[in-house]
């Protein structure tokens, strides 16, 4: 590449856009600023998520302050107008002069990011929530925000508006006891939409409730209060109050499983790690379902996405069961050692650590990255699960029997994956016969159907754009794979066809980037026997590919329920709300018509005879097979008119519970569950 000089030239300031890039160009963000221009770096999105983590954090600093043995009450509430309400009884944000800022305490973790007790000192020797990052940070996204502190006798209030204070902090008068008040209503302009979903929190609140021992959590919703004979509001409201910590937790998470074993593992020691402590606790149960269950925590803030903790967890739990198994002749002589997925099949697991400054990696604290949470879970799960094994060698065999039934079923689930899986078929080259495949090979823009029976996959091939949509008809209900081992689900040719088709791959090989559709639509007919598939449909990709959904890659077709034809004039509606809404529309229509030609004569139409209007013909749909091709390009397939429903996993442990309920084997659950929600039932086919 040759160069060409140029002498006499100003230093260039301006890119390849003509845009002039010189230090005015930089901008400085003050104070909470940088929260406000981008949200979802301190709080992961905009949306729901995003908004109820404004409620983790303000209710993870009450929470340390309960950890550190300084409150044993703390209540949250929801309010009118989209305000939530943290209170504790614990020591109360400080409120004198910070030598640095020369600004109250209290003003200075509101209002500041990174400013707070935790980062050193003796204040809180392990906390989750940070104040003046994760509190300064709902207060940045809230229209408003009122702090109340009780604090040496004395009330302090100050009031801000997006982060910044309406006035300075002020002595409003006495008070009794100690504690914090934060109550904020979050900015309607930052998040897509306000409004705090009632059971979410409460799943949370409870979950945190069973790490905090003996401290009583109380969880109000104000919003839509009925009011009693006297005026009094009645608001609904739950308090728990868990003595028996994780082990009570396991047993909540198990409450609709069969445990294999009776006795829950549970081990709460700490362990010096160089300079400072960490207090490990772990239990965990296994069960006779196929999935685990693994909940993991740092501080009583729960990773998400695991971590070093979890880690450890696994590691000392594979190496603790391969070693008894060895000890006491589990293994046969060809036998293999267990792998980590062989020992954590039916497990149920809470694992929680403390310890003094937790290395998160993000602001929503999803994933903890200190390595010091390996080496001390592995320590302690080491030692007691070996001492635990020997002392309830009942157990242990029970758990060792159902790891080696679980090796066993992933072998055979290899061999199978081998023979159905091969090179060729995820390549394209061996696609199922029943597949008509879309001539894109660009996945982002290709889209699979997968459709209810030959019949409406006939009509479907026919109504579909070949260049984008590819049809899968599925023949009869496919395997339930909540009751089943990959090496069984391998063995249904529905289902085989449908992994083969999807190019992806399952379980271990699962590789996302050869997915060949980014836009997969379960496609089944408006009865009861639809609904069924959707569900089974929806439990194998949640259980097998739940990175499918996971990506926003799988939806819901909604063809319309009716046709309604009044004349010339059709419509397609979609649910018994609107065709009650458009008959009357194409009632009135022929009434008035009706009354314009009587008027031309002269006449005039009783109101009692208006009400009978003939030549309105209503077509319920039952099934996408009594369309033809054109109806369900027009209703289904259509991009431009088409309603998809894209499914989303907004709590991955409340959906695991749903389909166990509704997929597993036992009767009860599910029996409760139907006659619980059998009321909301519609569009009923019996």
């Amino acid at each position: 590449m040759s160069q060409k000089k140029e002498k006499n030239k100003k230093p260039q300031t301006q890119n390849g856009n003509g845009g002039s890039y010189t230090a005015k160009d930089i901008y400085v963000l003050e104070g909470l600023e940088p929260v406000r221009k981008r949200p979802g770096m301190y709080i992961g999105s905009t949306g729901p998520d995003g908004l109820h983590h404004l409620v983790w954090e303000v209710f993870d600093n009450s929470a340390d302050e309960a950890i550190g043995g300084y409150a044993k009450n703390i209540a949250i509430t929801l309010l009118s107008q989209n305000q939530v309400r943290v209170v504790d009884d614990g020591r109360g944000i400080p409120v004198d002069v910070h030598k640095q800022t020369k600004k109250s305490a209290l003003e200075t973790v509101m209002t500041t990011l990174h400013a707070g007790a935790k980062f050193g000192g003796e204040s809180y020797k392990i906390s989750g929530g940070l104040h003046g990052v994760g509190v300064s940070v709902v207060n940045a996204l809230s229209s408003w925000m009122k702090t109340e502190v009780c604090r040496d006798g004395f009330q302090y209030i100050q009031e801000y508006a997006r982060g910044i204070p309406k006035q300075s902090v002020k002595k409003t008068g006495k008070c009794q006891g100690s504690g914090t008040a934060v109550t904020f209503e979050p900015d309607a302009s930052v998040f897509e939409k306000v409004e705090f979903d009632w059971n979410r929190i409460l799943d949370h609140i409870r979950q945190q409730a069973y790490l905090i021992p003996s401290v009583r959590v109380s969880i109000i919703d104000e919003r839509t209060a009925e009011k009693a004979q006297d005026g009094t509001p009645l608001s609904t409201s739950h308090t728990f109050y868990f003595e028996g910590g994780i082990v009570s937790y396991v047993k909540y998470l198990n409450r609709s499983e069969t445990p294999k074993h009776d006795t829950i593992f549970q081990v709460s020691k700490e362990v010096q790690m160089d300079s400072h402590k960490v207090l490990v606790e772990t239990a965990f149960q296994y069960t006779e379902d196929i999935q685990g269950k693994e909940m993991s925590f740092a501080n009583n803030i729960h990773t998400g996405e695991g971590g070093m903790h979890l880690t450890g967890f696994r590691t000392a739990l594979t190496r603790a069961l391969n070693d008894y198994a060895k000890k006491n002749d589990f293994f046969k002589k060809d036998d293999d050692a267990l792998s980590g997925d062989d020992v954590r099949e039916g497990l149920t697991a809470v694992i929680s650590v403390k310890l003094r400054e937790p290395q998160f990696e993000g602001q929503t604290k999803a994933k903890l990255g200190s390595p010091e949470a390996r080496t001390a879970v592995e320590l302690v799960m080491g030692e007691a699960l070996k001492e635990w094994l020997e002392r309830y060698p009942r157990d242990g065999q029970e758990i060792i029997g159902k790891a080696l039934l679980a090796q066993k079923a992933r072998k055979a689930a290899k061999a199978a994956r081998e023979t159905v899986l091969r090179k060729g078929a995820l390549e394209g080259l061996m696609l199922p016969g029943k597949l008509a495949d879309c001539q894109s090979k660009d996945p982002a823009q290709s889209e699979l159907f997968i459709v209810e029976g030959d019949s409406a996959g006939g009509s479907s091939k026919q109504g579909r754009d070949r260049k984008f949509q590819a049809i899968l008809p599925l023949r009869g209900k496919i395997l339930n794979v909540e009751r089943a081992r990959l090496d069984k689900m391998l063995a249904s040719k529905e289902i085989r066809a449908l992994i083969i088709a999807l190019g992806a791959a399952i379980g271990e090989e699962f590789d996302e980037s050869k997915l060949r559709y980014h836009r997969i639509i379960i496609a089944c007919d408006a009865d009861v026997d639809g609904s069924h598939i959707r569900t089974l449909l929806m439990t194998l990709f949640f259980r097998y590919f739940p990175t499918v959904i996971e990506r926003g890659y799988l939806y819901i077709a909604q063809p319309p329920l009716y046709k309604i034809q009044s004349g010339k004039t059709m419509r397609y509606v979609y649910s018994d709300e609107e065709k009650e809404r458009v008959v009357e529309e194409f009632k009135k229509q022929k009434l008035d018509i009706k009354k314009q030609k009587a008027a031309a004569k002269g006449e005039e139409i009783a109101e009692e005879d208006g009400g009978e209007v003939k030549g309105i013909e209503i077509q319920r749909y039952k099934g996408l097979g009594e369309m033809n091709p054109l109806e369900l390009w027009d209703t289904t397939m259509d991009p431009k008119v088409r309603i998809l429903r894209q499914i989303a996993i907004e709590d991955a442990a409340e959906a695991d519970r749903i389909f166990d309920i509704l997929m597993g084997d036992d009767v009860l659950p599910r029996k409760k569950f139907i006659q619980t929600h059998a009321k909301a039932v519609k569009n009923l086919d019996i």
